[in-house]
């Protein structure tokens, strides 16, 4: 077996311990290779120290993260595949495709539900950035029983409509993005990823993450728990600068 791969992650609190979309790309990937790894858990203010001490310079990679998944791919070549060669542009652009849908309708929500799970170590620069970005304090984007909320919900789930379409093109629904007989493939880890980030986000016992669910006929519940044996999360340490 290869030595553990050092996954640096950035922690929450309880359940939500991981929670962010893009690990959550590179963790369930790894599950679902069966590659050994252990989190360095790191805080926000700590990853640019972090990065100088392990050399890791700034880089411009695309957003969904697939140069990663290419990269263990060609690593472990004996584990499953997980972008198979004939269809590795159009899952480089599903990457896209999915935030596309919602037009990011969904941030007013998840983004404050993201800092009440962050350890105090990370909020203030949590807040700070994304107040910034977003133009607003954080409990005014989306406050519970708000009109704004309401619309952002309507919004989001509009976008997760539209991607339930994609995998009803041929006229049957299939549960994974290149088929069932293909199995799950980073199009499909890409993608749920982006529904844990609400689950250990807004928790999973939240009116909205039961209405997410719910939508579709439940088609996203038999998605998501086919990726339940995927989201395990070993205890790890903390990063030591």
């Amino acid at each position: 077996m290869p030595e553990p791969i050092i996954f640096y992650d950035i922690p929450g609190v309880g359940k939500a311990k991981a929670w962010s979309p893009n690990t959550w790309k590179v963790r369930y990937t790894l599950n679902f290779k069966g590659l050994p790894y252990k989190t360095v858990w790191v805080e926000y203010p700590d990853i640019e120290a972090l990065c100088k001490k392990i050399g890791a310079s700034a880089v411009e990679k695309r957003a969904d993260g697939s140069p990663l998944a290419r990269y263990l791919d060609k690593t472990y070549p004996d584990t499953p595949q997980v972008i198979p060669e004939e269809a590795d542009t159009l899952i480089a652009a599903f990457g896209d495709a999915i935030y596309a849908a919602s037009s990011f309708a969904f941030v007013p929500i998840i983004i404050p539900a993201a800092f009440s799970i962050l350890r105090p170590a990370s909020q203030p620069y949590f807040r700070k950035t994304r107040e910034v970005r977003l133009g607003g304090k954080l409990e005014e984007l989306a406050p519970a029983g708000s009109e704004k909320r309401a619309a952002s919900w309507q919004g989001t789930q509009k976008g997760v409509h539209k991607m339930a379409g994609w995998f009803e093109a041929a006229g049957k629904e299939k549960l994974f993005v290149m088929g069932d007989k293909k199995g799950i493939t980073y199009a499909d880890i890409m993608l749920a990823s982006w529904f844990v980030w609400f689950k250990k986000c807004c928790g999973e016992e939240s009116q909205e993450w039961k209405d997410m669910m719910s939508w579709d006929g439940g088609r996203w519940a038999r998605f998501v728990a086919a990726f339940e044996k995927y989201e395990v999360v070993d205890e790890g340490e903390d990063v030591v600068l």
